[in-house]
Formats: C-alpha cells, structure tokens, sequence
C-alpha cells in the first residue's frame, strides 16, 4: 500500500488551493454551522493511498467550514494519540494489518469506528508468475521451502528471501515465517517505495523476488502474479498458539482479508459532528483508489493535481457525504 513521506502540511495547502480554484469556490459549501474552529487533526501514513483518501477528506472539511490539519503518525502508535484526543481521525485502518491494534483501542472507550472506506484490503506474500516455472507448487505455501534456493539472493542462500513491509505496517511476517517452518529470511523495506522499486526491478529483470504487495495498489494491476495461498486466517490463529499447524505458536495462516476502517477520538464526534457524519460517509472504491494511485505512483502527478481534479470531477458524489 506506500510512499516516502510527503511534506503534508504544504501538500495539502497546495490541494486546497488547487481544489479551490479548480471547484470554483469562494465560500464554504456545507449549509451547517462549524461547531467549532478548532482543527481536526487527520493522521498521515506513508503510503500514496493513504495520502489520497486523507487528503480528499481534508479538503471535503475545509469546504465545509472546518480547519484540518494534517500530522504524521506511525500506523500502529497513533492510536494513543486517538484515545487521548492529540490526534482525531485516520482515515485507513487495514483489517489485514491493524485490526488487533483497532480493536484493543475500541475496547477502551477512548476511540470510534468511523465506519468502512468501501475499499477491500488483500495483503499477503506475492509472486511474479514467472516464478512459477522455477516452483510449480505455487500458490500453495507448502512449495515454499521446496523453493527457498531458487528465491534466494546471495546474502540469504541457501535460504530464501522474503521482502516485507517497513516494520511499522506490522503483519506480523517474521512470526509467520517461523511458526510455518519457512526456509526463508524476513527482510524489511525501509519504505514504500524502496519495496516497490525493488519489486519493479526484479520484475523488469525476470528476477526472483517473493515481497509484501497488497491492494488497492496498482502493483497487482502492472504486474502478473499471485498471492501465497497460506492456511485461511481465523482469529483464533492470531490468539490462541494451539490453533493450526503449529501447536506451539500463533500466526501459523496468512493474514487476514477485507475492510479498511476510519477510526477516530470518541470526543470527537461531540466537538465536530457535522465533520464526523461526513467521514463516516467516505466512500470510494478499489478501482477508483487503483486509478488515482497509477496516476501519481507511475505517471508521475502531482497529489495535489490528482487530489483536486477528482474533487471537480466527483462533485456530486463526495457532496452526499456532507449532507
């Protein structure tokens, strides 16, 4: 899902002011009065979706009124943010990665789920089809270790090579990894998009290479693969070590599949409601996400152009949200 960091705060003054001149808009389009003055603080990740959906929502608020800001926050650490009302919304929350880390926070009462984005998450060990001559036991995760030499490099031989996610993205690889028995080294790229450079060049060379990709992502739209197909995720993998293959550790299945969640700061929805109705009615699709994310990843334009030229486009569409 992911990008190196954008300075946010200039970015977003940027889109706003592309956003305004592009829409035409000279006064706050909402008919409800702002509650209050104070600015919403939505988080920033690093990843090029993430940046999309925080940004056309900022924007949403600015034109109703509302003061947004935008702050930098790890994925996982944030939330002691949102429970203590430093922070306010985050507009992705991955099931895939995030959902144990959501719901320990929801249970505190501190922190809302704000309801899903629309989009579906996948987020699993991927391989280029072409791999598939050199372990035709794949998708199965079982022909991995029949496979380790032929995915690994020379720092990792005779074991094989996994690229993982920067660390902060969790998805817990390396347990994985160790309770399937995996002949393999997790190694972790530093950044979005380290990971998919280096997928890009593996690809473009016919080179081995078994990485984290996930979607909505225009990886999985580019390039011919697959997804690892590990023991099916059930909660009780993650949570109870006797469950599976391996009696003795947990996360022995791939990772789970589906929603990608808005949470935020419960005193939020007392301060700001208008603001909070209109998150809880962000809605965009995976094919949608897809095509904005090859407009900025691989065509190379600008957030802002992006994030703006959709706003004029979809008037009638993110307008709902804030009725």
């Amino acid at each position: 899902m992911r990008q190196a960091k954008i300075k946010t705060r200039l970015t977003h003054l940027a889109i706003a002011a592309a956003f305004a001149a592009a829409a035409g808009l000279a006064a706050p389009t909402w008919a409800g009065a702002v509650e209050s003055k104070d600015p919403i603080k939505l988080t920033i990740h690093d990843w090029t979706g993430q940046y999309v959906t925080t940004h056309i929502m900022a924007s949403v608020l600015e034109s109703m009124g509302y003061n947004v800001e935008l702050v930098t926050a790890d994925y996982i650490a944030q939330f002691a943010g949102l429970e203590s009302g430093d922070l306010h919304v985050a507009m992705e929350m991955w099931e895939t990665t995030g959902k144990e880390a959501m719901d320990a926070s929801l249970a505190t009462g501190k922190t809302v789920d704000l309801g899903e984005t629309g989009m579906d998450a996948i987020e699993e060990w991927w391989y280029p089809l072409y791999m598939k001559e050199k372990c035709p036991g794949l998708p199965d995760w079982k022909a991995l270790n029949d496979c380790a030499e032929a995915f690994s490099t020379p720092e990792t031989a005779p074991k094989g090579r996994y690229l993982g996610g920067p660390v902060t993205w969790a998805g817990f690889d390396d347990e994985r990894a160790e309770a399937l028995g995996l002949d393999y080294e997790v190694v972790h790229a530093g950044t979005d998009a380290a990971l998919f450079a280096e997928i890009q060049s593996a690809y473009e060379r016919k080179a081995p290479i078994l990485a984290w990709v996930y979607t909505p992502h225009w990886a999985p739209i580019k390039f011919d693969g697959e997804w690892v197909e590990f023991p099916r995720y059930t909660p009780e993998c993650y949570n109870d070590p006797s469950w599976g293959l391996n009696k003795d550790m947990a996360y022995d299945c791939g990772k789970p599949r589906g929603w990608i969640k808005k949470v935020g700061w419960k005193g939020g929805e007392a301060k700001w409601p208008g603001a909070y109705q209109a998150i809880r009615n962000f809605h965009i699709d995976n094919a949608t996400m897809g095509e904005l994310i090859v407009k900025i990843d691989l065509e190379g334009q600008k957030l802002e152009k992006v994030v703006a030229q959709w706003l004029k486009e979809n008037e009638s569409t993110w307008k709902k949200w804030t009725q």
